[in-house]
């Protein structure tokens, strides 16, 4: 008999365990992974007190891509794991800058910027809220409602640095940094609310409502659009969603990173909470945004957080002990970005490009026998699930394994539930029997992705006595000495 079918489809209740597949055996040794296995006890760092933290899905699928021959660069993969958009020209959009006159801005370029950020580009991020979103609103963003930060996780870090002894509601699955980010700080406790396909992965403003008031919450996070299910609020229901939030006497925090990404709504539009802000120093809403996914930067590390300005205080103040704020050059650089009507003409030309890649890649998914539930409206990202293949690549970490060996990395679902898996069976986790395909890449990436992807479904389907086994062990330590390693960062 084969080796895959000794592997139960995961089921609640039928005996299933993470024990029975090697997959999940290796991620449970994982240097990051804070708990033990049979017969494997984590060892000690080699830098005496030193403890290796829990990797984010990207980094532990990247970790595993190396083992099995992965360099960022090498032109035989294709990385559909990572959360990042292609960098490159795409048709129509304007071209991006290519040098920086430090003569322009003086000697002061190269000191410290102030912790909350450049003044100018401030003042540019407040006028792009303004323009796109508060047209008809008399109060105005500005310059003292927003904070320039050195990334997305740097901006989240900051407001979870000043969250008091309260609790913090967000919904699951949703962006596996959350919880990294949220569990440094021990001040809050953090609350899951499970969605699922069979509501669309929705949760409404009125559910939103009862948890902030049956669970006594300070706070709600949000990924909108979200990451990595592609689901949005937006219009009246987001309306009403800043509603629930200044009558409760509680905060949002909505991480609207991929707010261009729309692939629903009329072509050149763009999704914030923002326009229904009433008064940006009175309403308990602070947005978090940047140049990493909209404007296809994320090298520059040219982030924001937008709120009341009692909040960017304490956020400059955060920033003074934590990070220490983002470039002084590249801040400089960022104003060409803002631009009216570069953010017009670009905003327009992603919508284009990423409408036709995201049905390109859907159309292919579904010749394959993966038929997308709930297809994203938003973002890069299609949450794939795998319950109708067969066993063992039905598991997100076994169909993950699996396509390293085709030379493609994916992430597995299990990293974006809360907790993942430190407390329970793997195989019991609703977000287990998924993988998040990104189709940030170009197309001529994804393609060469969904080639491999279509092989190993096959190759599962006929048997074949690999599937399931014969891994790659981890290659500890070895990538952080080598040139060639993938970028750490990415969604």
């Amino acid at each position: 008999m084969s080796h895959h079918h000794t592997h139960k489809k995961a089921k609640k209740g039928d005996g299933s365990h993470e024990s029975h597949h090697e997959a999940h055996q290796l991620f449970r040794t994982h240097k990051s992974h804070n708990s033990s296995v049979a017969g494997h006890v984590k060892p000690p760092h080699k830098v005496p007190g030193i403890e290796v933290g829990p990797a984010t899905g990207v980094i532990y699928i990247m970790d595993r891509a190396m083992a099995n021959g992965y360099y960022y660069g090498n032109p035989e993969w294709s990385n559909l794991g990572q959360g990042a958009p292609e960098v490159g020209h795409i048709p129509g959009a304007t071209p991006k800058p290519t040098s920086l006159n430090f003569e322009e801005f003086g000697e002061g370029i190269h000191e410290y910027a102030p912790t909350a950020g450049y003044k100018p580009l401030r003042e540019a991020v407040a006028d792009y809220y303004n323009r796109e979103f508060r047209q008809g609103n008399k109060k105005k963003y500005g310059a003292e409602n927003i904070c320039i930060v050195p990334g997305g996780r740097a901006g989240l870090s900051r407001i979870a640095a000043c969250l008091g002894k309260i609790n913090v509601g967000y919904s699951v699955p949703v962006y596996s940094a959350y919880e990294n980010t949220l569990g440094a700080f021990n001040s809050f406790v953090s609350i899951p609310n499970q969605t699922d396909e069979v509501h669309g992965y929705r949760v409404t403003p009125e559910q939103i409502d009862k948890e902030v008031k049956d669970r006594g919450l300070s706070c709600w996070l949000m990924s909108n659009p979200n990451n990595p299910t592609g689901t949005m609020m937006r219009g009246e229901e987001l309306q009403r969603l800043v509603e629930v939030f200044k009558g409760r006497g509680a905060t949002l925090i909505a991480d609207e990173f991929y707010s261009w990404y729309d692939h629903e709504g009329p072509l050149g539009g763009a999704i914030s909470a923002a326009e229904y802000v009433e008064d940006p120093n009175e309403d308990p809403i602070v947005l978090i945004d940047g140049l990493t996914k909209n404007w296809r930067c994320p090298g520059w590390r040219i982030c924001w957080v937008v709120g009341p300005k009692e909040l960017v205080s304490a956020l400059a103040a955060a920033g003074s002990w934590s990070e220490g704020g983002a470039s002084h050059p590249m801040q400089c650089l960022a104003l060409q970005m803002m631009t009216a009507d570069r953010c017009k003409q670009d905003r327009l030309a992603l919508q284009k490009h990423f409408r036709m890649k995201r049905d390109h890649c859907l159309k292919r998914l579904a010749s394959m026998g993966l038929e997308v539930k709930v297809p994203p409206q938003a973002t890069f990202y299609i949450w794939v699930s795998l319950a109708d293949l067969p066993p063992p690549i039905n598991s997100g970490l076994t169909f993950a394994e699996e396509a390293l060996k085709e030379k493609v990395c994916l992430t597995p679902g299990i990293f974006f539930d809360i907790n993942p898996s430190k407390r329970r069976n793997i195989v019991d986790s609703p977000c287990e029997a998924f993988v998040r395909l990104s189709f940030g890449p170009p197309l001529e990436e994804l393609d060469r992705g969904l080639d491999g992807i279509e092989r190993l479904i096959k190759k599962a389907k006929s048997g074949h006595p690999d599937v399931g086994t014969n891994y790659k062990p981890h290659k500890e330590d070895e990538h952080h000495d080598n040139v060639h390693a993938a970028p750490s960062s990415g969604s």
